[in-house]
């Protein structure tokens, strides 16, 4: 079957050639990479498809295909490819038109968001120009209402005064009309006959008379009408004089007296008659009531101006009762009151006075006053000039006591000054003359306006604020929280909450808990009160007072403890020992609440927290709150471990959050720790400072709590200041410390702390302290009194810009380098302000921490990839900012200087910048501004050693990695340089004995040259560095073969420039150098960088690091070159040149494979640490011993032969050969060994002399602890010593051996 189908084509179905059309589309569309296929995927395909393939011929073998269907088959396969490739242009078409679709969308959706950002950005400016607007315009409404209402409010005042003026004269002139017609007027004797004659209601209404009031005017004018008073005129004319009436009856009385004048003509001149009598009579009078002065002279300045009197007997009456008045009153002014009253209700009429008040309502809104028309100007005059005078002399009084206020105020502040507390009789005193003052100006001010005359001008004093500085003003109280100084009581916030901040427990806890509590304070509160009272009772006088005044002398007396605190301390050892005789009760009882306290008490020194001690507060008020328990908290307050002074803050606030609920637990601890500085300050030993130092402390913390009254904590420091000795400075420093501050800045007790710490200083300055107390007292003082500093103002920058300094000078370091590197990154670096900040803050490397420079160089290496030029400008500045620093050579700018020197050679390790550059800056340290010949150089005076100094930084910093090739070379070249540039600093003449070359300055040289060439040998003085220099240059020369050219000329830099020119021809042989050094796989050098940057790679970097500086040098050389050629400069070539060849390479290359099988078989060797001292046999130290001391015989009569004697250790097969060697002293070997042998004899000397003086202090202590132990153990008291002993008989047997002194026998 297979025979006969072998030359006939396959025949397929429709389905069939349907999928050889797909199969055949998709591998002539498919994209190159997918033709890349392996062969074995297109084998496995290829089989499975023809498996395929002949499954399904089998079963459509039976139906042949015709010729047509083939055809038409073909047509379609060619239809369907065309449109596959039309559908794919038309789908890439459709995708490309969505992208764009997408993009533009995104686009007007960005263009949306920025205009309604900015829209809303213009809405919130307009908004806030609105509301600004609006607040402005109601400000203005608002003055422009407050002015519009005091105009309103001042109108209506004028108009009232105008209306109450016109009110008055119309009433006075038709009063005075009415009495001067009153004759005309009088009824006849028939009137009389028809009004009441009795007695009862005409004695009553005399009687009445002498009580007259306002409101009692009509009243009394309808019983004047109803009755006849013809008999009773001189009793109602008594009674009118004697009345006691009120400014405000005047009117009433003037009122009568004219019903009076109108219908009795008798009646005026009688009236007349008893006020002149009783004006005599008040004359006798030393104390007149200045009550009834007042009110009598107004009465009969009305009654004159109503004309009751006639001008001239009113007006003289007048006269001279005003003119008595002030003439016994010139000096006192007590009258004021009556003048006052005077010219405020008659002055108009009388004296013709027109207020100022007055006046001006008038010229403001245009108001016509009544004239005074009553009185002629004339009569008007006398009356003006007496009052004008009275007004002078009102004046000369109140400037003299505006002086003596001032002066009290300026004894007063002087006695605050010196004793820093103020008497009570001397502030009644000053405060009842201010009284006195003050209503002395207001009565003033008052006659000024009414006699319309200026104010005197009362001179301030200035110069007390200045004198004294910012103090509190204690002449006002009740403003104490005005002082403020900055910074406040507390260093911040979170002391403040401490010491203020205290749990109510009265919040928490039930009041039945501290019902004792209440009672007590309430007794307390009585006592307290008779304290007071007593202590007014004694205060002391004025004139002690003045003579304390004095300032307090820097020899003060030590003060004297009272007596009545000693007696409280005795109570209070009393009521301790009863309670320890209680507790013991309670010990044998074995009470549970005992061991709940005494837990409670062992737990105290583990509550060092603020909750802690809140925790341990409440619970011990909630659960132990008995009195016995009280005292027991208290004794365990007091005896805190004099080592844990971190505890007294929170014991103390223990102590304060129990106040408010267990008062006595304070009370008693102050009283304890008052009992124990007195007794440390009576002891006057020299031991216990740290007890001392603990319960002053104690007390410190305890006032800043209040718990601790702030007078006593005062009257501590003072008891301390006035024996400024010893331990005595430490205690006042200690106590001044802990709560000085809070003592000075409050304001009760601002002024005596002042006080105290002013005689402090004295003291110190006058005794001869020794520096620690000196710096102690200093430290104390400026910590309570900090000294003015001027306030900085911080430069407001913008939020990016504060950014870029968070990142560079706060958040970079060793960790989070990458991530800096990552937010710089993300920077608007196309804004040229925001790279130029950057820049600018990277090249101020001296705000970055000295510590973390290195940081910054690698953040700029990582940052030059995306950003080449930031790299450029940085280096470009750090350049120009060393040479600036040069230049300037101010001292201000060293720590600068040094922090760019670092950063430069930062910036060349991380491979910012090339050897060349660092070479050329070397140079430039030594060389710039340097006078050679000795002048002196304002860039480099010859006292300035800080180029010395940037030098060893710059080489401390990259100095390692000059180690090989070209590099080396030079730094070898720099150094011989460097050390003629030192000793010529040494050897000019300001260093003399007196004035050495700083020591600093060469152990700093010695280290960095020890750290770079350890091996190399240094100059002894400034004739061998130059010739050093001299020989360099001339090898360097002769090599060149220039010897001739430039025999004669010798510069700093010109051997550098030769050793450029020279390298040009050594730089093939420096890449053979690096590659065969590269492998010896020096890892020393890389360690301090490689590890902030991982170290995978490291021999692959260091070859790139070397190849670059080849290239730098090799075009440095090239410059060099080109500017010899300009300089017009033959170079002859001379020595022999390397000719490259086949066998060097094959060379190069069995030396490679041999140290790389060297290396591959010592990696497997374990390393051995070399001994250094090896131990010498017992034999062989013997005969050393012998020829040394034969030496020593030798050396005394042949001192040249200095030798020291070595053991050399040979192996010859498997022994060991000692060889004894005599190396001379000169050697370096023989040297450094017996400097080794020397500084470890005399370690080994001061070791034991530190162990002898420590055992010897140890026996001193305890020889002194001994000895205050039996000073402080109680002597037995002899209560029977008086008293002579009574014979008592001996009972039974006499004892013979008792009596006879004989020894009996024994049992």
């Amino acid at each position: 079957m297979l025979d006969s189908h072998a030359g006939v084509l396959p025949r397929f179905t429709r389905k069939q050639r349907q999928q050889m059309t797909d199969v055949c589309f998709a591998t002539c569309s498919s994209m190159p990479a997918e033709r890349k296929r392996s062969e074995n995927m297109d084998e496995k395909e290829v089989c499975s498809f023809s498996n395929k393939e002949k499954e399904k011929d089998r079963d459509s073998d039976r139906r042949p295909t015709p010729a047509r269907d083939k055809a038409k088959d073909e047509a379609k396969m060619s239809g369907k490819k065309d449109s596959g490739k039309e559908e794919k242009r038309k789908r890439m078409e459709e995708e490309k038109k969505k992208k764009e679709e997408k993009e533009r969308k995104k686009k007007e959706e960005e263009k949306q968001k920025a205009e309604e950002e900015q829209r809303k950005k213009e809405e919130d400016e307009k908004r806030h120009q609105e509301e600004q607007e609006r607040k402005l315009q109601e400000e203005e409404a608002k003055r422009q209402r407050e002015e519009e209402a005091a105009l309103l409010k001042e109108k209506e005042e004028g108009h009232q005064l105008y209306q109450e003026a016109w009110e008055r004269h119309q009433c006075r002139k038709e009063l005075r009309s009415k009495n001067q017609n009153a004759q005309e007027g009088r009824p006849e004797e028939a009137f009389f006959s028809r009004l009441d004659s009795s007695l009862k209601k005409n004695t009553a209404f005399v009687k009445k008379l002498r009580t007259l009031t306002e409101q009692q005017r009509d009243s009394l004018s309808n019983d004047f009408a109803s009755l006849n008073l013809s008999k009773y005129i001189g009793e109602a004319v008594s009674s009118v004089v004697e009345a006691k009436l009120k400014i405000s009856d005047v009117g009433c009385a003037v009122h009568l007296c004219s019903l009076f004048h109108q219908r009795y003509a008798e009646f005026a001149p009688l009236l007349l008659q008893a006020w002149k009598k009783h004006f005599e009579a008040r004359k006798e009078d030393k104390t007149p009531n200045v009550s009834k002065l007042r009110t009598d002279l107004r009465f009969i300045a009305e009654l004159t101006i109503v004309g009751l009197f006639t001008d001239k007997e009113g007006l003289s009456l007048i006269y001279e009762q005003l003119k008595n008045i002030i003439g016994t009153d010139r000096e006192t002014h007590t009258h004021v009151s009556v003048v006052i009253s005077f010219c405020k209700h008659c002055g108009d009429d009388i004296a013709g006075l027109v207020p100022r008040k007055v006046k001006l309502a008038a010229e403001k809104f245009g108001l016509a006053f009544p004239p005074s028309e009553i009185i002629s100007t004339e009569k008007q005059q006398p009356f003006q000039n007496l009052l004008r005078e009275y007004f002078t002399s009102l004046t000369k009084h109140l400037k003299k006591d505006h002086r003596e206020l001032q002066n009290i105020e300026r004894q007063n502040r002087r006695i605050l000054h010196s004793k820093g507390e103020l008497s009570e009789d001397r502030h009644k005193q000053y405060e009842e003359f201010a009284t006195s003052y003050q209503k002395l100006l207001a009565n003033t001010q008052s006659l000024a306006d009414l006699l319309d005359e200026n104010m005197p001008e009362l001179p301030q004093d200035k110069t007390v604020q200045e004198e004294h500085g910012p103090g509190i003003d204690i002449f006002t109280p009740g403003k104490p929280g005005e002082y403020d100084l900055e910074g406040g009581i507390w260093e911040d916030e979170d002391a403040r909450n401490f010491y203020e901040n205290l749990v109510d427990l009265k919040a928490f806890v039930p009041a039945i808990l501290f019902k004792d509590n209440e009672k007590s304070n309430q007794s307390k509160d009585k006592d307290d009160a008779k304290e007071v009272r007593e202590g007014k009772d004694s205060a002391s006088t004025t004139e002690e007072l003045e003579l304390e005044l004095e300032a307090l002398d820097i020899t003060d007396e030590p003060l004297e403890l009272e007596g009545p605190d000693e007696t409280e301390n005795e109570e209070l050892a009393k009521k301790l020992l009863d309670e320890q005789e209680q507790e013991d009760e309670e010990a044998n009882t074995g009470s549970h609440l005992k061991l709940i306290v005494d837990a409670f008490i062992q737990q105290l020194p583990n509550c060092v927290n603020r909750d802690l001690i809140d925790k341990a507060a409440m619970d011990f008020c909630m659960n132990m709150n008995t009195k016995s328990n009280r005292r027991k908290l208290v004794r365990a307050l007091f005896t805190v471990p004099r080592q844990r002074l971190d505890l007294l803050p929170f014991y103390s606030r223990l102590v304060a959050t129990l106040h408010p609920c267990m008062s006595d637990v304070a009370e008693d601890l102050c009283s304890m720790l008052k009992g124990d500085f007195r007794f440390h300050i009576r002891k006057k030993d020299q031991i216990n400072i740290e007890t001392k130092n603990k319960t002053v402390r104690f007390i410190g913390e305890l006032a800043k709590f209040k718990m601790f009254s702030k007078t006593d904590t005062l009257h501590c420091l003072k008891m301390l200041l006035s024996d400024f000795t010893h331990h005595h400075i430490e205690m006042a420093c200690t106590l001044l410390e802990t709560s000085g501050r809070f003592l000075f800045r409050s304001p009760d007790s601002h002024l005596r702390t002042s006080v105290l710490l002013e005689q402090m200083m004295r003291k110190k300055q006058a005794q001869h302290l020794d520096a620690r107390y000196v710096t102690m007292v200093e430290n104390a003082y400026y910590y309570c009194n900090p000294p003015p500093m001027e306030k900085t103002v911080k430069k407001k920058r913008p939020p990016l810009q504060e950014y870029i300094r968070k990142l560079l000078y706060k958040d970079l370091s060793k960790v989070t380098t990458e991530k800096v590197l990552r937010q710089m990154r993300k920077l608007s670096w196309q804004d040229p302000e925001v790279k130029n900040y950057l820049i600018c803050c990277m090249v101020n490397i001296w705000n970055v921490k000295y510590n973390s420079i290195h940081c910054v160089a690698n953040l700029l290496a990582g940052l030059v990839a995306y950003q080449e030029d930031v790299g450029i400008h940085v280096v470009d500045g750090i350049l120009e900012d060393i040479r600036l620093g040069m230049e300037v050579n101010q001292p201000k700018f060293n720590q600068r200087r040094i922090s760019s020197a670092k950063f430069l050679g930062e910036l060349y390790n991380y491979r910012m910048v090339e050897s060349a550059v660092i070479f050329r800056t070397l140079f430039s340290f030594i060389s710039f501004g340097v006078n050679q010949d000795g002048t002196p150089s304002l860039s480099d005076p010859p006292e300035h050693l800080f180029r010395i100094r940037l030098v060893c930084t710059l080489l401390d910093t990259c100095g390692q990695y000059f180690d090989r090739g070209s590099s080396k070379r030079k730094l070898d070249c720099f150094l011989i340089y460097f050390q003629r540039y030192i000793w010529w600093k040494k050897s000019l003449d300001v260093w003399s004995k007196d004035h050495p070359f700083p020591i600093d300055i060469d152990y700093m040289i010695s280290d960095t040259l020890e750290l770079l060439r350890p091996k190399m040998r240094l100059s002894c003085s400034l004739e061998e560095a130059t010739k050093q220099v001299t020989d360099l240059e001339r090898e360097v020369l002769v090599k060149l073969g220039m010897a001739m050219e430039r025999d004669g000329r010798s510069s700093t830099m010109g051997a550098a420039e030769v050793l450029d020119e020279e390298d040009d021809d050594g730089d093939d042989d420096e890449e053979g150098e690096v590659e065969t050094e590269e492998q010896s796989g020096n890892e020393s050098e890389m360690n301090e960088h490689e590890e902030d940057e991982g170290s995978e790679n490291e021999e692959e970097e260091r070859e790139e690091e070397e190849e670059e500086n080849t290239d730098y040098l090799t075009d440095s050389n090239k410059e060099n070159e080109t500017d010899e050629e300009n300089n017009e400069v033959t170079i002859r070539g001379g020595g022999l040149k390397h000719v490259a060849c086949a066998e060097d390479e094959d060379f190069i290359q069995a030396l490679d494979k041999m140290m790389l099988e060297n290396l591959q078989q010592r990696s497997g060797e374990a390393v051995k640490v070399h001994q250094l001292d090896v131990a010498i046999p017992l034999q062989l130290k013997i005969q050393l011993k012998k020829g040394v001391s034969g030496q020593a015989c030798m050396a005394e009569g042949d001192s040249d032969s200095d030798t020291m004697p070595f053991v050399m250790l040979t192996r010859k097969g498997n022994k060991q050969q000692y060889k004894i060697l005599n190396v001379p002293l000169s050697s370096h070997l023989a040297a450094n060994h017996f400097n080794q042998q020397q500084a470890e004899q005399e370690e080994r000397m001061r070791m034991k002399k530190l162990t002898l003086d420590i055992n010897e202090r140890q026996e001193q202590e305890d020889y002194q602890e001994m000895m205050q132990s039996l000073a402080q153990r109680p002597a037995p008291a002899n209560t029977n010593r008086e008293r002579r002993p009574r014979y008592q008989h001996p009972k039974g047997a006499p004892n013979a051996d008792l009596i006879f002194k004989t020894g009996g026998r024994r049992r």
